[in-house]
């Protein structure tokens, strides 16, 4: 009953015009106080003398709350400003009321209002302490019952800095749920014991599960934005038994015009334990790059697609060009651009295996610069459609940067995959030759042709991330096709803030590749997301191991065999200096490769070996290719490192 009776009671609201009485009855109070102080505690002092004055203190009071407007704010969210306006109404009164002193004393106007000036100075003193004591009275008392009389939630904010004190604020003010503040967390160990508003700074090596359970923490909020990964996956591993939520205050651009709202902070992602510090680009040239530009993105309702034209439509482009086949997902971008106010786009349905329809586009809308985003990337699906895979990755690929060339665009950015180093897939083979015919179109063209590698992005479309999620969300076990398969990893804008870079950065013919950090075990990603989903492994879901499928790797690489890099003035981006090619050759069996029967996948492969010397099937059936291979050199006396010449002759 009184806790359905308080609850009620914090959701209404006090009256401003009864804090403006009871303000009002402060200051008549303080100045009863002031003459007794004045007077040694006696009341040897006129009384109907000081009746007199009451009146017109009323009156200066009551003018100095309407200007000031302290009287407006809500008591129980008290802060700093409140309190300022809180002085600045003492002194106002101190000062209208000193002049009518003074000026009385000359012209003897209101002969009873003979207060002695250090009788103001006590009762401003007496008005200032009595005033701002009473809010913060008020306040201490509201939080005191709403803890007490309602369930909270124990709370402990990692960083102690600006940011951790906003997000204390804000969780303080909130109306919505109810929290208590029991610590902030630091690693300097020089905050180590201060106090924030009354909450003791500790540092994190001092959270282990009994200090957990001693102040029955429910969550601890992140509010550092450069927070050590690690350290925040060590946290959710110690913590795992105990049911303790870790949460994540966004990054300072994106709270609501510069206000942070308890609403946003949210559930720490998989994203913010990639064991390295996220990749940004600060590039003033970016926005030069761009201006007035007329760009064609393909694959553009894509992960990586809509990701760019996302942030492209951010700088200053003539008109965006965003080509995708799937018209349901164009749609959705269309839509999502339209309400952030972007209208400098067109959205065209289109395969880009369609020469006619790829020219026409061109021949229309003249673009200056192409991101080629489209491709097909699941590998187990293009290990049994080899055909399907030289259609979208090889041919489409080439049909695009034939009409660029044609049309003279200054720039063509193709996005490629780490499973084009050395590859094992059919898949990955495919991009690998698609960076090969751009490599050759780049030596006889005036377009720049640059080429960007990457691994995994996080969340994209058929990626892992999305999988564990849903089997989580089912309460399934998670499938794995083996313990120990490693991943690079990058977030989404990460991937697409880099291309951009990239393209900004070449100057034709460069392949970059990306610094991705540390390799991610997928077992131990799987194990994560099983924690931060609240739940435990193997108790509440298992992780299952399927084994390899066709053409997987159990490792990515970034550089082939033979090749190795150049720095560039980006630390996370590097220039891959690749093997020479016979371009002529190359270019006519590329070319050759595209007009293949769809009924001859044995060939299409075989084609694609002769191509590429480094692509060595795995856990595929076209391994029997490769030891076909290995057979005829063994039979020739062929050293390990064949020729193109030799090889292209089996």
């Amino acid at each position: 009953m009184i806790h359905n009776y308080f609850t009620y009671l914090s959701r209404k609201y006090a009256s401003k015009w009864t804090v403006f009485c009871i303000d009002l009855l402060i200051v008549i109070v303080a100045f009863f106080l002031a003459y007794l102080v004045r007077f040694n505690f006696t009341l040897n002092f006129e009384i109907n003398q000081f009746m007199l004055q009451l009146p017109i203190l009323v009156l200066v009071a009551s003018f100095s709350f309407i200007i000031i407007g302290s009287f407006k704010s809500v008591i129980r969210h008290t802060g700093f400003t409140d309190i300022v306006n809180v002085f600045k109404t003492v002194i106002l009164i101190t000062i209208i009321c000193s002049l009518i002193v003074l000026v009385n004393r000359v012209t003897l106007l209101a002969p009873s209002f003979t207060i002695p000036l250090s009788i103001l100075v006590i009762h401003a003193l007496i008005s200032f302490v009595t005033l701002a004591g009473s809010r913060l009275i008020f306040k201490i008392g509201y939080n005191y019952l709403k803890f007490k009389l309602n369930t909270s939630r124990n709370i402990l904010i990692y960083g102690a800095g600006d940011s951790g004190i906003i997000t204390y604020n804000a969780i303080t003010n909130s109306t919505n749920k109810n929290y208590n503040i029991v610590n902030f967390i630091d690693d300097d160990i020089k905050k180590r014991g201060k106090l924030i508003n009354g909450c003791r700074i500790i540092l994190s090596k001092e959270i282990n599960k009994n200090f957990i359970i001693a102040n029955s923490i429910n969550e601890i909020i992140v509010a550092s934005q450069t927070v050590d990964p690690k350290k925040l996956m060590y946290l959710i591993d110690s913590l795992t038994d105990l049911n303790v939520q870790i949460k994540k205050v966004p990054p300072i651009e994106n709270w609501i015009e510069g206000d942070l709202n308890t609403n946003q902070i949210k559930q720490v992602q998989i994203e913010d334990l990639l064991g390295r510090s996220p990749i940004k680009i600060d590039n003033p040239n970016l926005l030069n790059e761009f201006k007035g530009e007329t760009i064609v993105v393909t694959g553009a309702a894509g992960s990586i697609g809509s990701e760019l034209v996302t942030q492209l439509s951010n700088f200053e482009a003539n008109k965006l060009i965003l080509v995708d086949q799937a018209e349901s997902a164009l749609y959705d971008l269309q839509q999502v651009l339209k309400q952030k106010g972007k209208h400098n786009f067109v959205a065209i349905v289109a395969d880009i295996r369609d020469g006619l329809r790829i020219d026409s586009i061109f021949q229309q809308h003249k673009p200056t610069m192409v991101f080629h985003a489209a491709a097909y990337k699941h590998v187990p699906l293009m290990e049994k459609s080899p055909y399907e895979a030289i259609k979208i990755n090889v041919n489409g690929t080439k049909l695009l940067a034939d009409t660029a060339s044609r049309y003279n665009v200054k720039k063509f950015v193709f996005i490629s995959t780490d499973k084009a180093v050395n590859p094992t897939s059919v898949m990955g083979a495919t991009k690998r030759i698609a960076e090969m015919y751009i490599s050759c179109l780049q030596k006889d063209s005036k377009t720049k042709f640059i080429t960007t590698r990457f691994g995994n992005v996080l969340g994209s479309n058929g990626s892992v991330i999305p999988l564990f999620k849903k089997q989580i969300e089912n309460g399934k076990a998670l499938t794995l096709t083996h313990k120990d398969i490693t991943r690079y990893f990058m977030t989404i804008p990460e991937a697409s803030q880099l291309v951009l870079e990239a393209g900004t950065m070449g100057k034709g013919g460069e392949i970059f590749i990306f610094d991705m950090g540390e390799c991610v075990k997928i077992f131990d990603l799987a194990k994560n997301m099983i924690k931060l989903s609240g739940l435990r492994y193997p108790e509440d879901i298992d992780i299952k191991i399927s084994g390899l499928r066709p053409g997987e790797k159990l490792y990515e690489e970034l550089l082939a065999n033979g090749e190795n890099t150049l720095a560039t003035y980006h630390k996370k981006i590097l220039i891959s200096k690749t093997r020479e090619l016979d371009f002529v050759k190359v270019k006519s069996e590329i070319e050759e490769l595209c007009i293949t029967n769809r009924f001859q996948n044995n060939n299409i492969v075989m084609k694609m070996k002769r191509l590429i010397p480094e692509y060595k099937s795995n856990n595929s059936d076209y391994e029997r290719y490769d030891k076909r291979v290995q057979i005829y050199k063994k039979a020739k006396g062929i050293s390990k490192d064949v020729s193109d010449k030799t090889y292209n002759s089996f």
